[in-house]
């Protein structure tokens, strides 16, 4: 593996997000050394884990925290950073930084003030687990983590029950067990797929329904590393008359009509047409 990215065209200054590797070193761009190397500055949520990336690539350029708890104390130090001219990178501990980490603050203020902002594309758990879990890509959702109590997880997941997409949460290992059962009981038994340690040595990728996902994970041991659940669409099931008078009747009770029209033609995927006309003739409209 190369650890020097050689001889490379001096970047311009400005804010500069990092996609880093999410396990697999051989996995950082060229791009991404260079950057990382011709930065004044890189702004990272851990100094410890970026420093181990930094280290063996050889490359010596400076670090600072930026997350969530001190990110009003450090965001004006990086603007003015900008403002002097330099070169600022933005990394995450693994991937493609602002996936569920902070900094859209910092890149929202840099455009705003009129910064050059460039992302650096690279590794992403999220396209990784999708390319790998056998299940329709066309049309996606990635819904982040779940909350780590069950109320507020079966809420979330009650949500997104009709979203016609194939869902992507990141999970806790200690929390899987658990989550896998609430997502059986709200979504019902789909077909999904467990993504674990990604590009990594002991890469594992368990597809099934979630039925068989849940009762292997409740049998086993708990998973180690990092994962990823992939979650098919909702089956494709004919509306009949009964179900969009149910449906309309519903959405009618807390929603105007064309509110209610919006909904339902969104969560039946009937002609908006067709919903209309039902919908004022159970309102009493003309």
């Amino acid at each position: 593996m190369t650890k020097k990215s050689g001889k490379s065209k001096k970047i311009m200054p400005g804010l500069y997000i990092v996609s880093t590797p999410i396990g697999n070193l051989g996995d950082i761009t060229h791009r991404a050394q260079a950057v990382l190397e011709q930065a004044d500055i890189i702004a990272c949520e851990d100094t410890r884990v970026t420093g181990k990336l930094l280290g063996f690539f050889d490359i010596g350029t400076p670090t600072v925290p930026y997350h969530d708890h001190n990110e009003q104390r450090i965001l004006p130090q990086l603007m003015e950073r900008l403002g002097s001219g330099q070169i600022v990178a933005l990394v995450s501990d693994a991937g493609t930084p602002l996936i569920s980490d902070p900094g859209y603050r910092l890149v929202r203020q840099a455009r705003d003030e009129g910064y050059l902002v460039s992302s650096i594309p690279g590794a992403s758990a999220i396209l990784a687990a999708l390319a790998s879990a056998g299940l329709p890509t066309d049309r996606f959702m990635f819904a982040g983590f779940l909350p780590s109590k069950t109320v507020a997880r079966r809420k979330i997941l009650s949500e997104l029950e009709t979203v016609k997409a194939t869902l992507v949460f990141y999970e806790s290992p200690k929390r899987l067990k658990e989550s896998l059962k609430d997502i059986l009981e709200v979504l019902g038994d789909r077909d999904a797929a467990i993504c674990r340690e990604l590009t990594k040595l002991f890469e594992e990728i368990r597809r099934g329904s979630l039925s068989e996902l849940s009762e292997h994970y409740n049998q086993a041991d708990r998973p180690k590393g990092e994962i990823v659940i992939v979650i098919a669409p909702p089956q494709e099931t004919e509306v009949t008359e009964d179900h969009l008078d149910e449906a309309l009747v519903k959405a009618l009770e807390n929603l105007t009509v064309k509110e209610a029209v919006a909904s339902v033609t969104y969560t039946t995927g009937l002609k908006r047409k067709q919903v209309y006309a039902r919908a004022l003739e159970l309102s009493g409209k003309k």
